[in-house]
């Protein structure tokens, strides 16, 4: 093995199920809304830091493309609820099937 070179972990997305190398963790409270009086009322300290799912990159751009910050904190804050959305299953209908690493946010908001 060469010095220098870290092999990344393969792992299988929370939404679309790929095993891929390079998960990101998506933060199922978004860190721009960790400070909000809503926020601070409704979760624990802890648990807004903790609350996190890895998905890979498509999946990740497709949920902020879809919600709002507001919307992902208040009402898609769960795998479950976020599973459940009509236009998320649609697109891990669609993404499962393919191999796929990198989408552009363009090419999913068309």
């Amino acid at each position: 093995m060469k010095v220098g070179i870290e092999r990344l972990s393969v792992e299988a997305c929370a939404l679309c199920m790929r095993k891929l190398e390079g998960l990101t963790d998506h933060h199922l409270i978004p860190q721009t809304r960790h400070k909000n009086k809503w926020n601070k009322k409704t979760f624990d300290r802890q648990e807004v830091h903790d609350l996190k799912i890895r998905v890979c990159q498509p999946c990740h751009s497709k949920i902020h493309s879809v919600f709002s910050e507001k919307d992902l904190e208040r009402e898609y804050n769960t795998l479950e609820s976020l599973k459940n959305h009509p236009e998320i299953q649609k697109f891990v209908r669609w993404v499962s099937k393919r191999y796929v690493e990198k989408i552009s946010s363009k090419k999913m908001r068309d």
